[in-house]
């Protein structure tokens, strides 16, 4: 096929040497199209198929490079070399020929092969073709049910990728969708995520649903549940530009080892029964981390407490205390309600959204202006209600007041930093003074 070869295939941008693989062998895959595509990445993700002893030149690679080596599948033969700036994956070849391995993949916009030693393209399913018309194309039903996290897959890579999908294979993913929960859940977590990460997702999870994907999963998701996710796009925005540290923790992992930003939290949230309890058992079997499901529960039962006018210091300090770092994710709940109320006022049609510019030019500032009091609270790292400093210690306590280590010392603790936080102790002294005062209370 006669198409110039992107800059990002050739080998001497590879973090390996040409020399290395056998003749023939296929770059495929994702690295293909996207180089097709122009994009660029700083972190190379490489694909190869090779006719025979994949796991052997992956090994013999890893071992020449100091690379790390991983066996990723021994029944298929595939195994991966991990670089410092990329992965290259190494596969054996399926089938008598590159394109019947190509045949058997998911979309044809993934089924396009690049021989580096010839500088060959090999496209037999019209690739690139969709590419330019920027569609999302299946290479049949069954390879569609053979693996049926592909249908899921099509929604992720038409939001990375900005695509559209070609209406019969939309079709064929709707007559199929049941078959998603033949899939552990581990996997279709992944494609979930990465479709909750970013407003582009947002349409595309909400067609999701529509087509049935999304049912079979989040048994309490409904049409109002995805409206919710397209205000968290709008409340995230608003947050960001009126406080940017905000917009900033919204796109952090709740973990280093846990892919989940806080923006997707609150968007699972928008997914699950808005009873935390419930929440909690779907969250669950669908194995999500704990991590994960403390911060959708957390955020579902806190955010109510957010709209209750006059908050006593001792109200918001429990309630930080609870909070803690999920507080970004329980505001942005918060604000999905008072959104979703303002697009129900008056006379809507069904399905009706506020867009960003509308809830900020009607109500915004009334909202904000509500939870801003608490915002300030929470940014101000001295500020002793969200971020309280301990005066004394539990040990200091047990010492001076002579009484044993029990959950009471907690307790006194807890009334010291309240103190505190009220203006009405401010020294060792007087927080220990306090303490003596409600023991003798007591």
């Amino acid at each position: 096929m006669s198409v110039s070869i992107p800059s990002t295939l050739v080998p001497e941008n590879w973090p390996f040497s040409l020399e290395w693989l056998p003749q023939p062998a296929y770059m495929v895959g994702g690295a293909v199209r996207d180089a097709i595509l122009g994009k660029t990445r700083e972190y190379l993700d490489l694909d190869f198929i090779i006719p025979s002893d994949a796991v052997k030149v992956a090994r013999a690679i890893a071992r020449h490079y100091q690379a790390g080596f991983v066996l990723l599948d021994p029944q298929r033969r595939i195994a991966r070399v991990v670089f410092p700036h990329a992965t290259a994956d190494f596969a054996q070849l399926e089938g008598d020929s590159v394109e019947t391995d190509l045949h058997r993949r998911d979309f044809t916009i993934n089924a396009i092969a690049y021989n580096p030693h010839t500088q060959e393209i090999i496209d037999p399913l019209q690739g690139y073709a969709d590419l330019q018309q920027r569609l999302l194309r299946m290479i049949s039903p069954a390879n569609l049910q053979d693996d049926p996290l592909r249908l899921m897959r099509a929604y992720r890579q038409a939001a990375q990728l900005d695509f559209t999908i070609e209406p019969v294979t939309q079709a064929t993913i709707r007559s199929l969708a049941s078959h998603i929960t033949q899939v552990a859940a581990e996997r279709v977590r992944l494609e979930i995520g990465y479709l909750l990460a970013s407003p582009q997702g947002t349409p595309w999870i909400a067609n999701a649903g529509e087509d049935n994907l999304i049912t079979p999963l989040f048994k309490n998701a409904t049409c109002e549940s995805f409206n919710k996710l397209a205000a968290v796009d709008t409340a995230a925005s608003l947050l960001a530009e009126t406080w940017p540290q905000l917009g900033e923790e919204l796109q952090q992992f709740v973990r280093d080892t846990i892919k989940t930003t806080w923006l997707g939290i609150a968007k699972l949230a928008c997914l699950v029964h808005p009873n935390p309890e419930v929440a909690e058992i779907e969250l669950q079997q669908l194995t999500y981390s704990r991590v994960e499901i403390r911060a959708v529960t957390t955020a579902l039962k806190l955010f109510p407490q957010l709209k209750l006018a006059n908050m006593s210091l001792r109200e918001q300090y429990f309630l930080f205390q609870e909070a803690g770092i999920v507080f970004t994710a329980t505001i942005i709940l918060a604000l999905v309600d008072d959104i979703l109320v303002e697009a129900m006022s008056g006379d809507k049609p069904k399905g009706f959204t506020v867009s960003c510019e509308e809830f900020r030019s009607r109500s915004a500032a009334l909202t904000l202006g509500i939870y801003a009091p608490l915002i300030r609270r929470y940014l101000n790292p001295d500020d002793l209600v969200a971020h309280p400093t301990q005066l004394v210690s539990g040990k200091e306590l047990i010492i001076a007041l002579n009484i044993p280590a029990s959950p009471l010392v907690g307790e006194l603790l807890t009334e010291i930093a309240i103190a505190q936080a009220e203006g009405k102790v401010s020294t060792p002294k007087e927080a220990i003074n306090l303490a003596r005062q409600l023991l003798e209370e007591r």
